[in-house]
């Protein structure tokens, strides 16, 4: 039985499991990495708000994602993060037993309850295999996000989607109808399932797949091809033998592996990518399977300033419960929208000199924002395309300043050359643009920084973001983006209303972006932020009232609920 709002609620009634190899619901959780995980724990909060009867379950990573640091150079080095479960979440007393190869691997369970607005609850699961009746290998399978190589991950894959479905039923969550797969991670899900109803049958019939098929729904989140998980057969029969047959295995293989997108894509009812776009994107990647599209959303209350709450609560009233309902920002006084900005960019201000105090930020300075993982694709380095023309710019239109943040993955070289590069670019400005990296980004650094700064740069080569979700979060604070257009900028973007575009709808070379980027400042934003505060606070709320009003997890939610949950 749980407890919610004075009643009690039965865990039968919870018949949706939501699946996610990472979810974000407190810095001091370190359960992500990024924008999958934060995305995860924006859709369960608005689960938690809209009395969706949903339980998640993840993995316990006893020792995180990684804590960043960089020296003066901009060479990262990665350690542990240290933590304690206990401190935030309640061990339970469940246990399952999960086989890999020969070993009987132990695993149990934790668990989280995220609260919504009118006390509705919805718990969150996490697996730990850091037991006594493990062998040193196997307590250490849910230690790390993203670490270790192939077998280590397939580990991972195998206790989250064979034992999160097992530990699911041990605690009582026995009327599961839905599986919710975000991303491939935990389509193992779908062995265990074949495998119970398979049963005592000597070989699974055509009744037994589409039985389990109308049960699974998957989510994909990446048109860029190292998203996708795929192992070889050899191991992954070696692994599961005792799960299911090597026939069985070979009749659900792509391409000579197994190819957890292709595994979920044939084994679900609903599929969907997360931007118009990234639909259409994904059909092309994946012929054959019909695709559909629901766009990513964030959770309005927990990405919106203080400040900017404070003029949401006096102007429109039941906005934390109906994200819809910030359509009416157009009717907020430009002053009240002003001067929570400025709170909020002095709160930025004041804490990037208070941990950078050599960077010296001014919070009447123009001030951009990129804070992104650092991976090629996403161009973090196309602001310093042309230094001389950006210097031009601060020195003819108006003074400016740029904020970074962002981890490279611990493998990836080519990522921590693009930090490196930044740095280097920070010592060539010194004295005329200021320019900060900040270590470490995490939830609360986002906060500030989405909110306080005064423009949102988002640089993604095409067509390889399939969504994004930080200029959302600037939306809520008023916040412009300036945007290449792919993933939700796409639909979000109306030149000069919610902010900029870069380049064309085509694939444009860097030149070309990089051209159209600095034309943009020069001509159309530097100009207006200095001159035209009027026009100005106008365009941050039509970035409210046009972009935050529908780019939300409640929104996504509905469209969730409508077309997959319950069909």
């Amino acid at each position: 039985m749980e407890r919610f709002a004075g009643r009690t609620i039965k865990k039968d009634k919870r018949n949706i499991a939501y699946f996610s190899m990472e979810i974000g619901l407190d810095s001091k959780i370190p359960t992500y990495s990024g924008g999958l995980g934060i995305l995860a724990g924006d859709t369960i909060r608005s689960c938690a708000d809209l009395h969706i009867p949903v339980v998640a379950t993840t993995l316990l990573y006893r020792k995180g994602y990684f804590t960043q640091k960089l020296d003066s150079h901009g060479n990262q080095t990665e350690s542990d993060v240290k933590w304690k479960p206990e401190l935030f979440l309640k061990k339970t007393d469940k246990k399952v037993i999960v086989e890999i190869e020969d070993r009987k691997v132990a695993v149990t369970a934790w668990q989280y309850n995220v609260t919504g607005v009118a006390g509705y609850k919805i718990p969150v699961i996490f697996l730990d295999t850091n037991l006594k009746e493990n062998n040193p290998y196997d307590r250490n399978i849910t230690n790390w996000l993203y670490g270790g190589d192939w077998k280590y991950r397939l580990c991972q894959e195998i206790i989250l989607g064979i034992g999160g479905v097992r530990i699911l039923e041990a605690l009582g969550y026995n009327k599961i109808k839905k599986y919710h797969m975000n991303e491939g991670h935990s389509s193992l899900l779908i062995f265990e399932l074949l495998r119970r109803q398979k049963g005592r049958k000597k070989k699974l019939t055509r009744k037994d797949y589409d039985a389990v098929r109308s049960k699974c729904l998957f989510t994909t989140h990446t048109p860029v091809p190292s998203g996708h998980d795929h192992f070889p057969l050899d191991v992954v029969k070696n692994s599961l033998k005792n799960i299911i047959s090597p026939e069985e295995i070979d009749a659900m293989s792509y391409q000579g592996n197994l190819d957890l997108t292709h595994l979920a894509m044939d084994n679900s009812q609903y599929i969907n990518g997360v931007a118009k776009k990234h639909g259409e994107i994904s059909r092309k990647m994946f012929p054959g399977h019909l695709i559909d599209s629901i766009t990513n959303g964030i959770h309005s209350v927990v990405w919106t300033s203080k400040y900017f709450r404070e003029i949401y609560d006096k102007y429109i009233p039941g906005w934390q419960k109906d994200s819809f309902s910030l359509r009416y920002a157009l009717g907020i006084p430009d002053y009240e929208i002003w001067n929570a900005h400025k709170k909020a960019k002095k709160d930025l201000i004041d804490y990037v000199n208070k941990e950078h105090p050599s960077a010296d930020l001014k919070s009447h300075i123009f001030t951009i924002g990129f804070a992104r993982r650092s991976a090629t694709y996403k161009r973090g380095t196309l602001l310093f395309s042309d230094i001389n023309r950006l210097l031009e710019i601060a020195q003819k239109k108006g003074e400016i300043q740029i904020i970074y943040a962002g981890k490279a993955h611990p493998n990836d070289s080519q990522g921590k050359e693009i930090i490196k590069f930044i740095f280097s670019k920070m010592k060539e400005l010194k004295g005329k643009i200021s320019v900060v990296y900040l270590e470490n980004y995490g939830i609360e650094i986002a906060k500030k920084i989405v909110s306080g700064v005064d423009l949102w740069l988002n640089t993604p080569q095409k067509p390889l973001e399939a969504s994004g979700t930080s200029g959302m979060k600037a939306c809520h604070n008023g916040i412009p983006n300036l945007s290449i257009l792919d993933g939700w900028w796409i639909e979000g973007h109306i030149e000069n209303k919610t902010g900029w575009s870069i380049g064309t709808k085509a694939e444009n070379s860097n030149e070309e972006d990089a051209r159209d980027l600095y034309y943009k400042l020069d001509e159309k934003i530097v100009p207006k932020y200095y001159n035209n505060r009027e026009q100005w606070i106008n365009i941050m709320k039509h970035s409210i009232a046009y972009n935050a009003s529908f780019f939300n997890t409640h929104r996504m939610m509905h469209q969730y609920v409508l077309n997959a949950y319950f069909r």
